[in-house]
């Protein structure tokens, strides 16, 4: 059955209408599930700006269903992608909101420093909020959260996620390798990577007991040199330096 968004039999008045070229101005008519058009005047190809991507922002058959998908479209889905992953990690944790803070702060970390180091903030994002996924099978199976298990027990957990959310395969391996060993960086690492690293060491350093503050000089130290990326460091003088110093 074709989708009923898709069907004409199921279109009503305004499916098929004009619009102005944003280059020319010229008159260009589009049906409602056109993705792009070319301008017949001045020949720009842009994109429909009546489009409703709807279920084609996540859905893994929308190439089949409106073609090849433009750029603005990918990008979106991608987007989408992380809050849709966002909620699931929520539903995962259920009503464990100390580990569901600790995912949301990590990913706002991520995002700022993925920004600034120009990573993949689809890739970086989704990871971010899974990247302790793995805790919970842990506790069961190994009665512990340690680092090792988690990183162990993780990476299935994450994938079996990103597949019902009908992620890109390239995108789930790379998140589940991150998963994988979050806190056990190799000697050569990417830029995604780093991003997911310093977000949660900011994270738990943040998060770590206040009724033994830490030494200045100390803090200071591993500041220094704990982070693998320069925006992460420069984001954790911000959050752990400057509030100590006032």
């Amino acid at each position: 059955m074709k989708c009923p968004g898709q069907d004409s039999r199921y279109w009503k008045p305004g499916a098929i209408f004009e619009t102005k070229c944003p280059k020319c101005g010229a008159d260009v008519e589009f049906f409602k599930d056109d993705s792009m058009r070319r301008c017949g005047k001045c020949g720009h190809k842009f994109l429909n700006p009546g489009l409703d991507f709807g279920c084609a922002s996540y859905c893994q058959y929308a190439e089949q269903c409106i073609g090849n998908l433009p750029p603005e479209l990918i990008a979106q889905k991608e987007d989408l992608l992380k809050d849709r992953v966002a909620i699931e990690m929520k539903r995962y944790f259920k009503n464990d909101f100390k580990r569901i803070g600790h995912a949301s702060r990590v990913a706002r970390y991520a995002e700022k420093i993925g920004k600034a180091e120009r990573g993949n903030l689809a890739v970086i994002l989704t990871a971010a909020y899974l990247h302790d996924i793995g805790i919970k099978v842990s506790e069961h199976k190994h009665q512990s959260s340690a680092a090792r298990y988690q990183e162990e027990e993780g990476p299935p957990v994450a994938r079996d996620i990103l597949e019902k959310l009908g992620a890109k395969a390239e995108l789930i391996d790379e998140v589940c390798d991150i998963v994988g060993h979050h806190h056990h960086p190799r000697p050569e690492e990417t830029t995604n990577f780093k991003c997911i690293y310093d977000a949660d060491l900011l994270t738990n350093m943040e998060e770590a007991p206040k009724e033994s503050p830490p030494d200045p000089d100390k803090l200071t130290k591993r500041v220094k040199n704990s982070f693998l990326t320069e925006s992460g460091k420069k984001l954790a003088e911000e959050v752990l330096l400057r509030p100590a110093a006032q």
